[in-house]
């Protein structure tokens, strides 16, 4: 830094600005100068040094990139536009409405990135995953939403403001998916982005019954859901009928899959059923409230006479099946329910529970539009669904076909 400090007029760290034992940004700041400010209250970007030796300023970032990003565009461009004599650059900025709960820290405030997509003549904005080291959260996001300090966070639909990243143009090219989530919908992303360039799809993983909610809030242009009508044993049309009155819809198959229970490598608990959760020695981590596994999850253990409340993590929620194999593989749980795809995907044991039904719910008046028919056309493509066979556990053979057509 001393060296830097000779022949430079701005000298960035990079990494090493917190608090940790492993981290000498600030010490070496306080050692050759002043350090004038050691954290600042944004997210992500808290753990910032600022300070000054021999003159010049020295600017210490974060080592996540996300944070990176942000604090050296809230903090170090604005200093090289004002030396430059630049007027600042400012991002155009658009209306939209978010399209679920976000919960946000009361001292700090936080940077959100998200999707945009049309739907309806209207802007929705999706949050993207919100880490501070999930680089692709910068890379899939179309725009910036500030939630202000003490605001606790946003409601669903709420109204924000959004600083674009990206041409309006491009963002009028997505598709707006809002529900279950399932690997064949990533994958549909892939094919899409490299076959129809320009063209994207904003995925938002807030569980089945989230998606008929979305849906019915005209937020989204297609849902997909798996959730089990106990009453009647039939998959979807009944939770239509009831939250989405009075909106034609069509129901595609998207994929029959197996569902079941993602287990460590080797199965070293021996787990092999339901009953075994139970047990003291077994930490579980579950699906959240609305998705259609919870449904699954619970209806099952009612009808094996099991209390949710025996099972140690039953209250622990992740929001996809690969989220939820990752706490297995790294050891924070030794079971979760999820699909064999995800098990495969971080080579993990599976135990098969059932097979399933997982669906497309799309309005009539998206179903006719042509923003969609690239998706659909990717149903009946027999290289996509080779694909999706090859994740594993997956059934095909009906894709893209309409199940129900409801009036």
């Amino acid at each position: 830094m001393e060296d830097c400090l000779e022949d430079h007029d701005l000298v960035i760290i990079n990494a090493g600005s917190s608090a940790g034992s492993e981290d000498f940004t600030a010490s070496v700041v306080e050692s050759l100068g002043q350090l004038l400010v050691h954290g600042v209250a944004i997210r992500p970007g808290h753990p910032v040094a600022l300070g000054v030796a021999k003159n010049k300023p020295v600017i210490g970032l974060p080592g996540y990139p996300v944070s990176a990003v942000l604090t050296a565009e809230l903090l170090v461009k604005p200093l090289l536009e004002g030396w430059l004599g630049v007027a600042p650059y400012r991002r155009p900025q658009i209306a939209a409405a978010i399209t679920r709960k976000v919960l946000s820290p009361l001292g700090e405030d936080e940077f959100l990135r998200v999707k945009l997509g049309r739907v309806g003549g209207r802007m929705v904005a999706t949050p993207l995953q919100r880490g501070a080291g999930v680089i692709m959260s910068l890379v899939r996001a179309d725009g910036l939403v500030l939630i202000p300090r003490f605001s606790e966070g946003l409601d669903a639909g709420s109204q924000v403001t959004v600083d674009l990243l990206r041409p309006l143009d491009q963002v009028e090219s997505t598709i707006v998916a809002i529900g279950s989530h399932d690997l064949a919908l990533d994958l549909i992303s892939s094919f899409l982005g490299r076959r129809r360039p320009g063209l994207s799809i904003s995925s938002s993983h807030v569980g089945s019954l989230g998606g008929l909610m979305a849906l019915a809030r005209g937020e989204a242009h297609l849902a997909g859901s798996h959730l089990l009508d106990e009453a009647t044993g039939q998959y979807n049309i009944p939770y239509i009928r009831r939250y989405l009155p009075g909106i034609p819809v069509l129901v595609l198959r998207l994929v029959g899959r197996v569902q079941g229970l993602i287990l460590s490598r080797g199965n070293p608990k021996s787990i092999h059923s339901l009953n075994d959760l139970c047990r003291s020695d077994v930490t579980f981590v579950n699906r959240q409230r609305s998705s259609g596994t919870r449904v699954l999850l619970d209806y099952m253990l009612g009808k094996a006479g099991l209390a949710p409340a025996a099972i140690h993590g039953y209250k622990r929620e992740d929001y996809t099946y690969i989220a939820v194999a990752a706490a297995v593989k790294g050891g924070s749980a030794d079971a979760g329910m999820g699909i064999l795809s995800a098990a495969r995907a971080l080579n993990l044991d599976f135990v098969p529970m059932l097979n399933e039904e997982h669906d497309l719910i799309i309005p009539r008046l998206h179903y006719d539009s042509e923003l969609l028919r690239p998706l659909l056309d990717l149903l009946a493509d027999q290289e996509f669904r080779n694909a999706v066979d090859a994740l594993g556990g997956y059934d095909t053979s009906t894709m893209g076909q309409v199940i129900a057509e409801l009036r």
